[in-house]
């Protein structure tokens, strides 16, 4: 073993010396990751979770046996969720603020509702809130809604360059009709698969230039 290796299986062994931890620390774990990201009640959970497993990855490696480990672990497991809920007392962590956060930005950089709804889920929002936030922050599907996701559509019409913002010339051949059909379906696909409706991604393919510019930039400026 070089020194350098010796070294570090040194500072495990230290690291793992101690306890699992205890709800202080497992608090200011929560506090300080929240002070830098946000997150869901689940996030946050997860995030403490593996706290627990790497202390107990570090006992394992010390020599600490594995009947203590598991005792240890599942007791600092067992205050995980108290933890998080005192976060969500203090208002550190809320899945309503941070839904509408994420489902904003989302929509401006061009994902559609439902890719939002589904980064949501993964986050761990639940179905409830989630579809009250979207509803909040993006509006009703037949109401406001329907035009943040046409624009939330020509945004990513713009990035695939197509639509009102092919590039000039695109046209210039002699199959330009049948190149133009063929362009036209490949961009109605790449628009189902990111989850837009077949009528908005029609709407934004066959919008005036000038027309999804505002659009895009009234959305972005509201």
């Amino acid at each position: 073993m070089t020194d350098r290796a010796a070294a570090g299986t040194k500072r495990r062994a230290r690291r793992a010396d101690g306890p699992a931890p205890d709800r202080a620390a497992l608090r200011a774990a929560a506090l300080a990751h929240l002070a830098r990201f946000g997150t869901t009640r689940a996030g946050l959970e997860q995030v403490l979770a593996r706290m627990v497993q790497r202390w107990a990855r570090r006992a394992a490696e010390a020599g600490l046996p594995a009947d203590e480990i598991e005792s240890q672990a599942a007791a600092a497991r067992a205050l995980v969720a108290g933890v998080v809920g005192d976060m969500a007392e203090l208002g550190a962590v809320n899945d309503a603020a941070f839904a509408g956060s994420r489902a904003r930005s989302l929509t401006r950089v061009g994902r559609s509702r439902r890719a939002v709804q589904a980064h949501l889920a993964a986050r761990g929002v639940g179905d409830d809130v989630a579809g009250a936030v979207l509803d909040d922050a993006l509006g009703a599907r037949d109401g406001a809604g329907y035009e943040t996701e046409l624009a939330a559509a020509l945004v990513f019409a713009r990035k695939r360059r197509v639509g009102p913002f092919r590039l000039a010339g695109d046209d210039e051949s002699d199959d330009a009709e049948d190149e133009a059909a063929a362009r036209r379906l490949r961009a109605l696909e790449a628009m189902a698969r990111a989850g837009f409706g077949r009528s908005v991604a029609e709407a934004a393919l066959d919008m005036d230039a000038g027309e999804a510019e505002e659009r895009i930039i009234r959305m972005k400026s509201t």
